[in-house]
């Protein structure tokens, strides 16, 4: 069944909106209708039409970006081993995610932070492939792990990929399985 051209255009509007919002939070921190209208090329009556108050925009940005964490694990899984999708995942998604995202962080933290469970989901997909795999210790749990990645909000913007890869090898060399 096609899909009404009044349809196709609302959700355009509305990722474009999120585009131009998700860049602005993370360029200033501020939710601005005016600026992010503009730079969506909509008007601000349709910004508000979508997302009533800012922290219905906010909170929409930060799902959109989960999401795509989240829905990159398989992908990841089935091209690389577990120990190489892990590594690929926090340093090339997650490490990423975090560094472009300082300005969302601080907006978020702002108004209520959803449940973060479908990134512990994924990330507990990675780990149990790499316990499966014998690579890491199998008492290892998804939120030890998570915690253990916290070193990533401390990331500097100049070098915040190599610092990324050195947390990762020390986490690797924490959780690793010997036996």
């Amino acid at each position: 069944m096609p899909v009404s051209p009044r349809r196709a255009d609302t959700r355009r509007n509305r990722e474009r909106i999120l585009v131009a919002a998700s860049e602005s939070l993370k360029r200033t921190g501020v939710v601005s209708y005016n600026a992010i209208a503009k730079r969506a090329e909509v008007g601000v009556g349709t910004v508000y039409r979508h997302f009533p108050a800012p922290e219905d925009l906010i909170l929409a940005v930060y799902d959109r970006e989960v999401q795509h964490l989240v829905e990159v694990v398989p992908s990841l899984l089935a091209r690389h081993s577990p120990e190489e999708a892990f590594r690929t995942w926090v340093v090339g998604h997650l490490a990423h995610y975090m560094m472009t995202k300082r300005g969302l962080s601080a907006a978020l933290r702002a108004g209520d932070l959803p449940k973060y469970t479908s990134m512990l989901d994924a990330l507990d997909a990675l780990r149990q492939a790499n316990v499966d795999a014998g690579t890491i210790r199998p008492d290892l749990t998804t939120e030890t792990l998570m915690r253990s990645l916290g070193g990533l909000f401390f990331l500097t913007e100049d070098r915040w990929q190599a610092e990324a890869e050195a947390l990762v090898d020390l986490v690797w060399r924490g959780v690793h399985d010997s036996r």
